[in-house]
Parts: C-alpha cells; structure tokens; sequence
C-alpha cells in the first residue's frame, strides 16, 4: 500500500491517492486496474479502512482510490478550478499508467465506487467507454442532477447546483446517468454492475435506471441487496463486485 501526492494540471494543485498493488509482479507484466471511487464526507483512504477490497490486490490487480473531495467526480459548473472529471480521467490514469506496470487498453480498466463515488463510477464510465470497460456502482447517487428544488435540503441543493448548474441546464443533463444510458451506444458501453439496499431511499431510482438497461439491451446486473446506505452493507457486497470486475477484465 502506497500513498502518492501528484500535480493535477486539471485542479492546478496536489492531489493524494493510495495504491495498493501486489506484492510480487513478474517482470514485464501489466497488471489491470480498478480505480475506486469514494463516497460523499468521505475520503480517499476509505475503500482502505472500511472494506476488505485490499486482499483482491493479491489476485493481480493495481487499486488506485483518488481523493474525489466532494466534487460527484464533474467538471464544475460554477468553479472552474475543480475540473475533477478531468482530473480523473486524464490526470490519474496517466500518473497510474507512469507510475506502475498497469496495463493500459481499456479492457484492463475498471472503476467503481460508493454513493457519490458510484454516481462518479457510472458517469465517467458511460462519458468515457474508450476509457473503462467495466463499472461499478454500489448505492450510486444516481438522481442528484434531476433532484428538485426542497427547501428542507436547500445547502444541497446549492451545492449541487454550483456543481450540475442551474435545474434544467445542458451541464446537468451531460452528467446525468437517465441521460447518459438513454443517448449511449449499448453496444460500444462498459459492462455495468449496480447494487442498492433494500432500506435505501435510492432503491426506487435504482429500479427505473435498471428498467431502461434491460429495455436498450446493455449489459449490466442490478441487486437488490439487504441494508442501508453504510459500508457495512458496501463491504458485504464487495465479493461479488470484485468477482464480476475480474471474470469481465480477465477474459480479455
């Protein structure tokens, strides 16, 4: 396990991932990646300290989890200093691809992610399937571009909205995941994996996101999983995450 600080030229700043990678790699050999992604309050060591996903390392893969801050992993509208959908997806790969023996073809990347980091997972994902070939969403914030205006949760929505931009703009519509699946090619998409828990808010966005999966013909797989919106749920599901990241990368 190491952890790296690296210029961002996208944020004009330093910014901290941790690696975990094998601890025995044969020479020449390079090794797919999964990046993952935290969830909103969080940070870059939580996938680390709140789950088991560190032992995967061992069967062949490099994880990376990038400090995501609480950007939803976009381009701000508002901000133009917190590019962190740039950040990520030319940044970090790069900085990984120079700095370790990761593969570098699409088939061998990966991202997933919690919450927040799920919606980042999926997004940039569809945004980029040139870039990831597979990903991974477990309680994905997939309704945050298309939630309306509450007065009861008005800080949210204005931090979304300096974000997404204002309700109804073209900004919010390029991250929105009911956008993104209904305008993208199935055919040329990453294999999507979505869990929710059974006590979550979420589910209900979960089930309508999944109906036009099934009906445009993706390929993907949605559980409906016992729990909450915790990493004790997350960490439950972790197994079969990291089962389906690996039969899908391995096979190619």
């Amino acid at each position: 396990m190491i952890d790296i600080t690296f210029h961002s030229a996208a944020l004009n700043r330093d910014m901290p991932y941790r690696a975990i990678i094998p601890a025995t790699i044969a020479a020449n050999q390079k090794l797919p990646v999964l990046y993952l992604l935290h969830g909103g309050g969080g940070g870059f060591r939580d996938w680390s300290n709140y789950s088991d996903v560190a032992a995967y390392a061992e069967r062949g893969l490099i994880l990376i989890m990038p400090e995501g801050n609480s950007s939803y992993y976009t381009n701000s509208a508002d901000r133009p200093q917190d590019r962190y959908e740039d950040y990520i997806v030319r940044d970090l790969i790069f900085d990984v691809e120079q700095r370790f023996p990761a593969a570098s073809d699409h088939t061998h990347r990966a991202i997933a992610g919690v919450s927040m980091g799920g919606f980042g997972a999926v997004v940039l994902a569809l945004k980029h399937p040139n870039l990831f070939f597979f990903a991974g969403g477990l309680s994905s914030a997939l309704d945050v571009p298309s939630r309306p205006f509450s007065i009861k949760r008005i800080g949210q929505y204005r931090q979304h909205a300096s974000i997404f931009g204002p309700w109804g703009s073209q900004s919010r519509r390029a991250s929105d995941p009911f956008v993104l699946v209904r305008s993208a090619d199935p055919a040329q998409s990453p294999y999507l994996f979505l869990t929710c828990g059974d006590l979550e808010g979420l589910l209900p966005t979960h089930h309508r996101l999944a109906a036009i999966l099934q009906a445009r013909h993706f390929r993907y797989e949605f559980h409906t999983v016992s729990g909450g919106h915790d990493w004790n749920q997350w960490n439950r599901e972790v197994p079969d995450l990291m089962k389906s990241i690996i039969s899908h990368l391995k096979a190619h």
